[in-house]
């Protein structure tokens, strides 16, 4: 009974910290083996990694957010050559504007259109051309097919342009071509209503060869063992490719969908500039464009960004709303 006494038992004020710390911390003061580092710790240790982080932060900093600070003219006054966040302070006058404004709200519906197409045919063309790659056992025709449909997205939006506005001029190789079979030419530069299938040709033409890129990585960190386990199954190449391949890439193709969808509203500007004219306007007329000649053009800064700060608050709208469907129904998102 009385050796009970000689005891040492952890104090009542220590309570469970006492006998965290106890367990935890061995001799020397130093944290146990797995114990978390704080952020000084990790940064004295990995500091030639954290650098490599610096330049990308900066670039972010002063392009990405610094700017923002430019969006407060979308509630003030603004002229050219006057202060850099304008003069008068008029609240909700400029977004008044373009919501009663009839012309815009034709470029929104228009730019919505554009964007749909866009996605509904340059979204899954990636997908198909990477699983038909897949397929290919020829080593060599593999890659030349990857080569030649690669080789498009090296080009500027500039020189694309080109080829497409040479290609489809009045005395282009397509217009030789309809004259040959005894059929009338065709303005395809002139005429809104083609303006919207030459763009999406033009964008499947530059993107689907780079977009295959990632979808091909996708596919080689699919486990064989599950292609062995589908044939053992008895399961052909279609249930293979539906059961197995399109699964195990699901992760990728809702992250690119997220991503497309974010910059749904922001469709092709550079482009679009490029190939349309005042008789296109109709259908080629987009949010972007519409802002440069507002912007720009007719140096009305403050009407056109009260225009692109409502653009990009439905572009944020947009990835959030995608971002939390995709990860209630798919279980993947972006965070």
């Amino acid at each position: 009974m009385s050796t009970m006494g000689t005891v040492d038992l952890p104090s009542e004020a220590s309570g469970a910290g006492g006998r965290k710390s106890a367990r935890t911390r061995p001799k020397g003061g130093k944290p146990a083996k797995g114990a978390k580092r704080s952020w000084r710790q990790s940064l004295r240790r990995d500091w030639q990694l954290y650098s490599l982080a610096v330049l990308p932060l900066l670039f972010f900093a002063i392009f990405r957010y610094l700017p923002m600070l430019g969006n407060v003219i979308a509630f003030r006054r603004y002229h050219p050559g006057s202060s850099m966040f304008g003069d008068e302070w008029v609240g909700w006058r400029y977004f008044k504007l373009f919501w009663h404004d009839p012309q815009f709200w034709h470029v929104f519906w228009n730019t919505l259109y554009m964007g749909v197409l866009t996605l509904v045919f340059a979204f899954p063309m990636p997908i198909i051309l990477a699983l038909l790659l897949n397929e290919v056992r020829s080593r060599k025709f593999k890659r030349l097919v990857q080569s030649i449909s690669y080789l498009p997205h090296f080009l500027s939006t500039v020189i694309v342009a080109g080829v497409v506005m040479q290609f489809l001029a009045a005395d282009g190789p397509v217009n030789q071509a309809i004259r040959h079979f005894g059929h009338k030419q065709i303005l395809f530069i002139q005429e809104p209503g083609w303006f919207r299938s030459i763009y999406v040709s033009s964008e499947l033409w530059q993107t689907v060869g780079w977009g295959t890129i990632l979808y091909l990585a996708a596919l080689t960190s699919i486990d064989d063992n599950l292609y062995e386990a589908a044939r053992i199954d008895g399961a052909n190449r279609w249930k293979q490719t539906w059961h197995v391949t399109l699964p195990g890439i699901r992760p990728t193709m809702v992250t690119l969908l997220i991503l497309n969808i974010g910059t749904f509203m922001a469709v092709g500007f550079e482009k679009i500039l490029l190939l349309y004219n005042p008789l296109t306007y109709p259908t080629a007329d987009v949010i972007s464009t519409y802002l440069y000649r507002m912007g720009v053009v007719s140096n009305n800064f403050s009407y056109a960004a009260a225009i692109g700060l409502f653009e990009s608050v439905i572009g944020l709208v947009l990835i959030v709303t995608a971002n939390r469907i995709s990860r209630r129904t798919v279980g993947t998102s972006l965070w």
